[in-house]
């Protein structure tokens, strides 16, 4: 790969570089769960990053540097064992930046997303906010910024240690693109447990996969 990056975990002063990106990691799962136009998912995900706790905090978040100092990709990593907090966290962060009234329907909505796209358990931790800036995609950058997050150094922060458990993601049934992404790096689609939820649009359809550092 001929382009010169660095990375690094990622900074709350990073918050206006990646919002947009992790935007662009689900746009129709933002869109869906918060029931707002991207002109407004993306304020709201600028504001969650810069914060210090929650699913969106620059906390869980390793990004890809570029020669010029930009952003170029993101990934977030969420502890199965790190998350008991992120409920009340996300109640409250709404509250704050949408108010109460409109919070309750985004939180019904997200109970729906939830049914697709399951918090990790335990002995799990799920990789999400996967992105690369659109000019920079097909270079080989995600990829790299997945195996430095595999690295001991980081991994063991971020709880990817693969010999002691299971990374897992999700991807959309019709972002092929990506899925080929996963499975270039080792991940296998795990089977589906149970149908998709009449409440969830069906473009919303997703699958489960899971890291096998044998492949």
């Amino acid at each position: 790969m001929s382009i010169n990056l660095t990375f690094r975990p990622a900074r709350a002063s990073d918050a206006a570089a990646c919002a947009p990106l992790v935007f662009e990691s689900g746009e129709h799962e933002f869109e869906f769960f918060l029931g707002v136009p991207a002109a407004r998912c993306i304020p709201f995900l600028e504001y969650s990053f810069a914060l210090s706790a929650g699913r969106f905090s620059w906390r869980r978040h390793e990004v890809a540097v570029d020669a010029q100092g930009k952003i170029v990709a993101v990934l977030a990593a969420h502890d199965g064992r790190r998350i008991l907090a992120d409920d009340a966290h996300i109640v409250w962060t709404l509250s704050r930046h949408f108010g109460v009234l409109r919070t309750v329907p985004m939180l019904l909505r997200g109970l729906v997303l939830e049914t697709e796209l399951p918090k990790p358990k335990r002995a799990q931790t799920l990789i999400a906010h996967c992105a690369t800036n659109e000019e920079a995609r097909g270079t080989g950058i995600f990829s790299a910024l997945f195996q430095h997050a595999l690295r001991s150094d980081v991994a063991d922060q971020r709880g990817l240690d693969a010999s002691g458990r299971e990374i897992v993601l999700d991807v959309l049934v019709s972002n092929e693109r990506a899925a080929s992404l996963y499975r270039r790096l080792g991940f296998v689609e795990l089977p589906r447990r149970k149908p998709r939820s009449s409440r969830l649009p069906a473009p919303l359809e997703s699958v489960r996969m899971r890291f096998d550092a044998r492949k």
